[in-house]
């Protein structure tokens, strides 16, 4: 079946919503009037239950079926947070609030989620319960991890969990997906170098933590070339290095930020054992010490084999055969939604949005002709895998 007709006549209402919601971003968990108007569609939706503050400001929608034999409830997933980006378009729909954009088509997976809201609970065409779940703070605030931990799997019963993304450079009506890893875990980190500053014309007197760094630096992207199996992906990227204020100084400390992306926990916990080894081991050869501070961001966005393949034959079912990559390779960006796939199978799937400038970009909009096969798949998500009985 293609796009559903009452999701195409919901369109333009959709589009409204959206760009409503692109005028006036919020970031983080600081989405009260994003999540305020999505609890008050819900309400006048019809949904059997409305949630605020979960995840201290996440909205949860319940939508009954109209039988529930079955006793099954899927989980539906938007994120509704913009990004500290000054926008560079010229739409009529332009932020206007400086500073802060959605960047990254939040604005747009939050309104197809309230379009598939609209229409399940106005069709109860399924036989189980469909939780719609709008999330804050996707862009680097966890909010997926808070609403975890405030209780969402258990509080709803979800049993399975699905996730969209808009993807520029997939054209509209397409899907792309994988089973297994389909974004990678980011980590973080910051190490401290400390070796005895002074004169830059006596450096045998001191002990230097830029030259130091350096070695560092180097001997870090040997993780990947050495360390790591080359079949397995790893990335290290050194992207701060701060040390010093002088031209004639050799400094006392020098620190150096960055991160760490992995595809499985096997490589990850290598990575950050190697990083460890390295820093210290190559401080104590220079006479200097060191330290590290290893922070671990959101995991691997793992999809479930099984979950995955329903996710493709339903994205088929709405753009056909071969509008739906299944051989995609894996992303090293970073998604929280892999919080809610540690606690239950499901999958994560990429939304064409056509030629347009990519996500984090000042000139990036989201494409509101993908937003018919969007809502139409979370629709058709419900209904197959709960079918009316």
């Amino acid at each position: 079946m293609p796009i559903i007709n009452r999701v195409a006549d919901l369109a333009n209402e959709i589009t409204a919503w959206r760009r409503d919601f692109h005028e006036n971003p919020e970031l983080l968990f600081d989405v009260h009037r994003t999540a305020g108007i999505v609890a008050e569609k819900l309400k006048s939706f019809g949904c059997d239950e409305v949630v605020t503050g979960l995840g201290r400001t996440g909205v949860v929608g319940v939508i009954k079926g109209r039988t529930n034999n079955s006793g099954r409830v899927i989980g539906l997933r938007a994120d509704m947070d913009a990004l500290p980006i000054e926008e560079a378009t010229n739409v009529p729909h332009k932020s206007k609030v400086p500073g802060k954009m959605h960047a990254c088509g939040h604005d747009g997976h939050t309104a197809m989620l309230l379009g598939a809201a609209k229409y399940l609970a106005e069709t109860r065409n399924f036989d189980g319960t469909a939780v719609v779940i709008f999330q804050p703070a996707e862009e680097g605030g966890g909010g997926g991890n808070e609403m975890v931990k405030d209780g969402l799997m258990e509080r709803f019963g979800v049993q399975e969990v699905y996730g969209m993304h808009n993807m520029p450079g997939i054209p509209v009506g397409h899907f792309a997906i994988r089973p297994g890893a389909m974004m990678a875990a980011a980590d973080r980190f910051t190490i401290t170098i400390d070796g005895k500053g002074g004169h830059a014309a006596r450096p045998h007197d001191c002990i230097d933590p830029v030259v130091i760094s350096a070695h560092v630096i180097t001997a870090l992207q040997t993780i990947a070339s050495r360390s790591a199996d080359p079949l397995d992906s790893v990335v290290v990227s050194v992207c701060t290095v701060k040390a010093g204020e002088a031209f004639n100084v050799i400094p006392q400390t020098a620190m150096l930020l960055g991160t760490v992306r992995t595809l499985s926990p096997q490589v990850r916990d290598l990575a950050e054992a190697r990083i460890r080894a390295i820093v210290e081991n190559v401080a104590t050869a220079f006479g200097a010490t060191a330290t590290v501070e290893y922070d671990r961001g959101y995991p691997v966005t793992m999809n479930d084999p099984e979950k995955t393949e329903f996710m493709v034959n339903v994205a088929r079912s709405i753009s056909g055969e071969n509008a739906v990559d299944t051989t995609v390779p894996p992303l090293m960006g970073a998604e929280d939604f892999s919080y809610m796939l540690e606690q239950r199978p499901g999958a994560y799937i990429f939304l064409g949005n056509g030629d347009t400038a990519g996500v984090h970009h000042p000139a990036y909009d989201f494409n509101d002709e993908a937003s018919p096969y969007g809502v139409s798949l979370w629709a058709k998500i419900v209904e197959t895998g709960m079918p009316a009985r």
